[in-house]
């Protein structure tokens, strides 16, 4: 018996939906950014951006999968990977609300090169020399963006941006880890619940009264934040990820537009170069592991 081909995939499909979706996530941080310079707490930013996640998530799953979906074997794993993954989201937006966008985000990108060191250490996966040479390259580039002698960028804000950065490739390993057994929706599932229920509990020491540009753009920076989430699910749906993933570091672009538009600011010449590093260690990673699953799938003798 020959064996059936596989799904097909739409790459054009897939790489303008992620396209969108990055464009979102870019937008959401600008919202996000500019809802703490009115005066917006983090404890605030993070309940939008898990609160308004999850009803959508929820419908998401009652239009496909179900929400049996959310069943879990495995929920001393979800509390982890939720516990991580809140503790990502709070670096991260910390480092944004101290460092001009484009160069948050950039250094967010390192995240790549943060979850092969962890890959190594807690999967024992096996690393090959072309991918510990675009580990050394993306740390360089943080390294150019993060350089004292260079910018006028906060170490505070760097140095929260980079936990973020290693919390959010930590949150990726374990992920990895789950997928064998538990689904992508039940994974988005009970973390955008434990953040909603973790930040809800800070809201009541910490919610204060604002404007309604404020509130507005907190609401904003959930809608598109949960839209960027369904617009990556879908896009890795109908695509590869070695097609799609690429386009991730189109969000440097949006951010450093969105910065200039807003708030007249452009990435220094440091910013510019480390990027430049940080997008060629993640391009050439994505690039290798296409090549290894090329080879892996040439290599399987077909089912007769």
């Amino acid at each position: 018996m020959v064996a059936s081909p596989p799904r097909s995939s739409h790459a054009l499909q897939g790489i303008l939906l992620r396209c969108a979706a990055i464009f979102f996530f870019a937008l959401m941080s600008a919202a996000m950014k500019w809802a703490s310079e009115e005066g917006a707490g983090l404890v605030e930013l993070v309940f939008f951006r898990s609160a308004v996640g999850l009803p959508v998530t929820l419908a998401w799953l009652a239009m496909g999968p179900g929400i049996g979906a959310v069943r879990t074997k495995r929920p001393g794993a979800h509390l982890l990977r939720s516990a991580i993954g809140l503790f990502s989201l709070t670096m991260l937006y910390q480092g944004l609300m101290l460092l001009p966008i484009a160069d948050a985000v950039t250094i967010g990108f390192s995240s790549p090169a943060f979850a092969t060191l962890l890959s190594v250490l807690i999967l024992h996966e096996k690393v090959g020399p072309h991918r510990w040479a675009a580990v050394a390259i993306g740390f360089l580039g943080v390294f150019v963006v993060a350089s004292p002698s260079g910018t006028d960028l906060p170490l505070a804000g760097i140095a929260y941006a980079l936990a973020g950065a290693a919390a959010s490739a930590a949150a990726t390993v374990t992920i990895r880890e789950m997928t064998g057994i538990e689904t992508h929706g039940s994974i988005v599932f009970w973390f955008f619940l434990s953040a909603t229920l973790v930040s809800g509990v800070g809201m009541i020491f910490h919610a204060a009264p604002h404007p309604p540009l404020t509130w507005a753009l907190l609401v904003f920076g959930g809608v598109t934040g949960a839209a960027a989430q369904l617009l990556m699910t879908r896009a890795l749906q109908v695509a590869p990820v070695s097609v799609v993933a690429p386009f991730d570091y189109t969000q440097i672009v949006w951010a450093a537009l969105l910065g200039w538009l807003i708030w007249s600011t452009l990435p220094g010449l440091n910013t510019a170069l480390g990027a430049a590093l940080i997008v060629a260690s993640g391009l050439t990673t994505a690039w290798r592991e296409h090549r290894l699953h090329k080879d892996a799938v040439a290599a399987t003798p077909p089912i007769e």
